[in-house]
């Protein structure tokens, strides 16, 4: 078995990759690879820089997953989670989010100094995409 390369890993419940596709593309993210959906089956990884997302299943049994299957399926996707993903360019990329996207905070310069803006996918993921930086880094915390 090959070891990992990465240690984190966020996975998004979604019923169709035709729209991640879509969606995601029209944001810069490019496909790495997909398994087409078939039943529970169906897989996509998709890149933007060093930024990773991957989706599961890509059609109807997204609602039979285990835990996701206690809530209604118009629940949105991204309450209470916040998946951020860092971007060159903000203006830019901002300016080309604006002609599709549910823009939920504006391109603004937040206190701890960094620019960021937040968006709402077509499933309801909340996405905040924000200048590179180092997490690590408690100089990015607000004073």
């Amino acid at each position: 078995m090959r070891p990992a390369d990465n240690s984190i890993q966020i996975e998004l419940h979604v019923p169709n990759f035709e729209l991640v596709k879509d969606f995601y593309g029209k944001l810069g993210f490019v496909v790495i690879w997909e398994r087409k959906p078939e039943e529970k089956k169906g897989y996509l990884v998709i890149k933007r820089n060093n930024n990773i997302l991957c989706f599961w299943p890509g059609n109807e049994h997204v609602t039979e997953q285990s835990y996701f299957k206690n809530f209604p399926s118009d629940t949105k996707r991204g309450y209470g989670v916040e998946i951020v993903i860092m971007t060159e360019n903000i203006d830019e990329l901002y300016e080309k989010a604006q002609a599709f996207c549910k823009i939920v905070d504006p391109l603004q310069k937040q206190p701890w100094g960094l620019k960021d803006f937040r968006i709402e996918d077509p499933f309801g993921f909340y996405l905040r995409f924000t200048e590179p930086h180092n997490i690590l880094d408690d100089s990015n915390a607000v004073d």
